[in-house]
Parts: C-alpha cells; sequence; structure tokens
C-alpha cells in the first residue's frame, strides 16, 4: 500500500497491467451475478435518474419495463445501486452483438445525456472503501478480466494509465499527478 493526499492505495494500482479487451470478456463486469446492479454514490441517484430518458431507448423493452415498474435505482441512503435483471445484468445494459454496454454511456457519448456512467462502472476494477478515515483504492481481481490483463501485458499498460479519466474524475487532477508522480519516483 500507498499513499496519495488523503488516500491510500493498494499497490496492484501501481503494478497491475490492464486494458479492457471487450471482444473477450463480452462487458463481464456489467453483467456479473450477484443480484445487485451497479454501486452508487447517494449523489449519483439523482443523476441517474435524469439519464433514464436519453438511455431508454437504447434498451431492450424488457429493460424498458423494469425501470418502468421498479425504477432504476434501489437500495436507500449510504447502499443505492441500480436494478438487476436475473441477478447479473444491470438494468441499463443493451447488446452490441455478445458485447453488455452501458445504455447511459452510450447516451452520453451521443450528447443526449450529461452523467457518463455511474462512477464504480468507470473505476472497475478499482474499488473504493473507507479505511483509517481514508478512501482505500483495491484492484478487485476477478476471472472475468484475464483477458484485460493479457492486453494490458501486451500492450504495456498500467492500470493507473488505464484508469485515468476514472480516476481524474473521482479524485481530481491533482490527486492523478500526484499518484503519477508517486509511481513513477518508484520505478527503478
Amino acid at each position: 500500500m500507498f499513499t496519495i493526499l488523503d488516500s491510500i492505495a493498494d499497490e496492484a494500482l501501481a503494478t497491475t497491467k490492464f486494458a479492457c479487451d471487450l471482444g473477450a470478456c463480452h462487458g463481464a463486469c456489467c453483467t456479473m451475478p450477484g443480484g445487485r446492479g451497479a454501486p452508487l454514490e447517494d449523489s449519483e441517484v439523482a443523476l441517474v435518474n435524469e439519464s433514464i430518458t436519453a438511455a431508454l431507448k437504447y434498451l431492450p423493452e424488457r429493460n424498458r419495463g423494469i425501470i418502468a415498474t421498479l425504477g432504476a435505482v434501489e437500495g436507500g441512503h449510504g447502499d443505492h445501486a441500480t436494478q438487476c435483471i436475473d441477478d447479473r445484468d444491470c438494468v441499463f445494459v443493451y447488446y452490441d452483438g455478445s458485447v453488455a454496454k452501458c445504455a447511459i454511456e452510450k447516451a452520453f457519448f451521443n450528447g443526449e445525456a450529461s452523467f457518463r456512467k455511474p462512477l464504480s462502472c468507470h473505476l472497475f476494477p478499482i474499488r473504493v472503501s473507507r479505511v483509517f478515515d481514508a478512501d482505500y483504492l483495491r484492484y478487485e481481481q476477478i476471472p472475468e478480466c484475464r483477458p484485460a490483463l493479457a492486453k494490458g501485458a501486451r500492450e504495456g499498460v498500467p492500470l493507473y494509465r488505464f484508469l485515468k479519466d476514472a480516476l481524474t474524475r473521482a479524485f481530481g487532477k491533482e490527486f492523478y499527478d500526484e499518484l503519477v508522480k508517486r509511481i513513477e519516483k518508484r520505478k527503478p
């Protein structure tokens, strides 16, 4: 572990090579079993709800029906998540061939929504929890991401570089610049 400003980071953030390979994993992070969708910060609930209209046109009828019936978000204060379908797919999943993708993010990139996607999705495979009154960034290694590890190793992409936009969005430019400085200083 090492510190960056007021946060603590798992050593894997500095040492792991990682680059998503959707052709190989088929968007597995959007369809993981477990009964809950993407974890949401309380501040994201309104943003997700504001994005529904823009995302609906990209979703299959079943997903639209679930959103109309149950809403897009479940849980309460401090424990929100997107709805989940059949204990797997996030309610915002649509399929592009065999690849699961996010309808909120598609709407964002098409200029139809101002919210990109939940931060927990953007940061994946990094998870953030609170330890010793600090944010703790830890790498969550799952078998479905083996292709991303292979691609990252092939292309020489460190996890912290792959997640530059997400880490900057979550913690700010000063944090990301300090993270890079700390990691680069450590290299032989």
